[in-house]
């Protein structure tokens, strides 16, 4: 059965990402992005817009434990991330609860 061109218009596309630690695929706005620049700087993108790699992270304490543990966004933006993104994912992850 073929889809007419206003058929395949209407389909909205929902957005969806995996995260790095439980590798759970969920809605991009249920993840907290963070980004390695083109520059090669890793931070949190707050407003999902950053250009550069992206990875995502659940929002709940044991996923973070496993990704900051295993050091996943090390894997996941082939450099080194600095602590100071994992404290900060920490205390936000923390506020959402």
């Amino acid at each position: 059965m073929m889809m007419t061109m206003i058929e395949k218009a209407s389909k909205k596309v929902i957005e969806q990402r995996s995260c790095v630690g439980c590798r759970t695929v969920r809605h991009k706005s249920e993840l907290i992005r963070c980004v390695k620049s083109p520059s090669g700087e890793v931070t949190i993108d707050r407003d999902g817009k950053a250009q550069g790699r992206g990875a995502y992270l659940c929002k709940n304490l044991e996923c973070f434990a496993k990704v900051k543990k295993k050091r996943l966004f090390n894997r996941a933006f082939k450099t080194t991330v600095d602590d100071k993104l994992y404290d900060e994912l920490e205390q936000m992850i923390a506020a959402v609860r």
